[in-house]
Formats: structure tokens, sequence, C-alpha cells
């Protein structure tokens, strides 16, 4: 990440619940339900066994994600739905928000309780994983949907989009709750000496930003650089990544002038790499690349092998590319498929 060399590509992945059971039973391990941004305690078995470097924790709304099979509610009020889906190596389910406790035509803000971000216990599973794995692998902190997609969440994803043009109080309300409470994470993750803190919150299409740039300028960059400047000012050497989905230009300078440092997860379907690494190498690292929505899933491994060194080429010319998968790995991903990429990374 502050891209010197090394003797190869560092390498990071993720996996759904489906995907994780399936490389489970490649390595001959038993059945084990898992959910991707490890809220708690997790054995990092997968991620040791195919050769990671950087392991992964997270603290935050987002890791109310994967909760349970069947549809619940979770700490903060956030009402979920299970939508299952079937891929040729059989089925799964994704959580997806089904209405926010701020959704409506007169949210009850005043009222609204947000969870406590210094709660006992909260932070335990990132403390065990600084202690016993520090010494031997990069330690990322995850705090995404740090603000937008937490305070949709909240509100409802059209209302907060309107909220923003026509009832700006309102938004700013709201966006404090989620960035307040993210803050005060990234901030405590930052005293625990983890090596990043992985921000993000999803700005993009496949095509271009959601909303309008001059719009993210005015509610949204202010906050992310008020929390880059504290995590800082606390360590100065902990790296800040930023990940958003989609087609994100139009807000990359931004994101360096708030003190972002890796950008995350370079999804090529969206973006050229080498414009990336041209226009902005000297600022940034990079982290992600291989794609998840065509060559992981339906590539063979000739493609994927390619790919890689596509990205090696551009992405990581002269250093300063984390290799990762642009998702988590899916359901629809050969088992095989992921190895090779793993099989790329380490030779």
């Amino acid at each position: 990440m502050n891209r010197e060399t090394t003797d190869r590509v560092p390498f990071q992945a993720t996996f759904t619940p489906e995907f994780a059971n399936r490389l489970r039973k490649h390595f001959g391990l038993e059945s084990c339900k898992t959910e991707p941004h490890h809220r708690e305690w997790y054995g990092y078995e997968l991620e040791i066994l195919t050769g990671q470097d950087a392991l992964q924790a997270g603290v935050g709304w987002f890791t109310n994600y994967y909760l349970d099979d069947n549809p619940y509610v979770d700490n903060w009020g956030v009402q979920w739905k299970i939508d299952p889906y079937e891929t040729s190596f059989g089925k799964g389910i994704y959580t997806n928000i089904r209405r926010g406790p701020l959704a409506g035509d007169a949210p009850d803000i005043g009222n609204y309780r947000v969870p406590d971000p210094n709660a006992p216990g909260l932070y335990d599973h990132v403390e065990r994983l600084v202690r016993e794995y520090k010494n031997e692998y990069y330690i990322i902190g995850r705090v995404h949907c740090t603000i937008f997609e937490s305070a949709w969440a909240l509100r409802g994803f059209e209302d907060l989009l309107m909220d923003l043009y026509i009832n700006p109080d309102l938004a700013n309300k709201i966006l404090d709750i989620t960035f307040r409470y993210h803050l005060e994470v990234s901030k405590n993750m930052a005293r625990k000496e983890v090596d990043m803190i992985w921000l993000g919150d999803d700005f993009g299409s496949q095509t271009g930003l959601l909303l309008n740039p001059d719009t993210w300028n005015e509610f949204f960059k202010p906050r992310y650089e008020q929390l880059c400047k504290e995590v800082k000012q606390i360590n100065r050497d902990v790296k800040i990544a930023f990940h958003s989905d989609g087609c994100v230009y139009d807000i990359i300078p931004g994101l360096i002038e708030a003190g972002v440092d890796v950008l995350n997860p370079i999804q090529t379907e969206c973006m050229n790499p080498q414009i990336l690494k041209d226009k902005y190498g000297d600022s940034l690292s990079f982290f992600g690349g291989m794609a998840v929505q065509s060559t992981l899933p339906m590539g063979s491994p000739a493609d994927i092998q390619r790919e890689f060194e596509w990205l090696k080429a551009t992405l990581g010319k002269d250093n300063g590319w984390l290799c990762a998968p642009t998702h988590h790995v899916q359901q629809d991903t050969p088992v095989e498929n992921f190895l090779e990429l793993v099989k790329c990374v380490q030779y």
C-alpha cells in the first residue's frame, strides 16, 4: 500500500456463505455457517489455506447482512427480507433491506436510538485478530456502508435521495446519525492498531454516479474528510481504503482530497484500470480488480490468467495493487476458477 517493491502481488478474498461451504468441502473441512464480514471471531481457515496476505474483521451497521436465513430485524431497527436464488452449483440467499425505522412522511428522528459504538465486547474479535495475526498478516478493519448506505437503510433509498434535494435539513440529520457512529467505530479501529480502515458507500451504477457530483461534494465529501483526518490523528500510518461499486470516476479526486489512500473494488466492467493507474497511481493504491460479474463465474482458467496478468500490468505496475475479487466470491463461481486465481497469485 506504500507502493514499494514486493516479492509477489498480495492477495485477499471473501466469500458468500454458500461459496464458503463449497470451498470448505474442497479442503475437507466441516460445513460451517459463516458470514463474509466477520462481525464476530472467525477462524480464518479458508484465508490461510488459500494463501491470503490480509485478514479482516468488521464493526458497523453493514455487519447486519447475512444474519439469518429467515426475515429479521437488526439492532438498528432495519427490517430485512430473504431473497433466494439458484445457480448451477445450488441455491443461495441474499439478505436485502425491506424497510427502515425512519421511513415514511414523518420520521421520528428525535426518539430514534442509535446502537452504542463503544458497547462492551463489540471489538473483541478485532482485538483478537490483531493480537494473534498482526505479526504475519495485514489487518483490515472493515467499516463499510459508512454514511450513505446505512442512512438509506434507515430512511429508504428513494426517500433519502429525494431528501438530499427537497429536504436537506432532514437528510443531514440522518446522515449525521450514521456518520457519527462510524466515525467513532473507525477511530476505535485505529486505536486497536489495524493496518487499514476500509470505508465504503456504493455511489456508482454500471455507467456513472447515482447522484450529481455537486451533491456528493456537498453532503458526503466533508464527512469523509473529517473521518479521515480524525483517524489519522490517532494513527498516521493507517491506510484508509474506500469501496464503491460501479463507475465513480467523478468522485475520485474528491476522495483523494478527503484523505483516502486506496480505491476498491475496481470493477473493470465499469472503469478502465489503465486510466485509473495513469491518472491516480501517484496518489492511490488499488484493491480488487478480479471480476465477479464476469471472469470469475463465467470465464475459463485461461481467462482468469489473462485478467490477472492484465491487472498486474496496469493496476500493479510499479506496485500498489492488492489483488482481490471485486466482491464476495459468489455461489455462481466454480471452485476451480477461484483456485486458479490463487495459483496466479502464488506463482
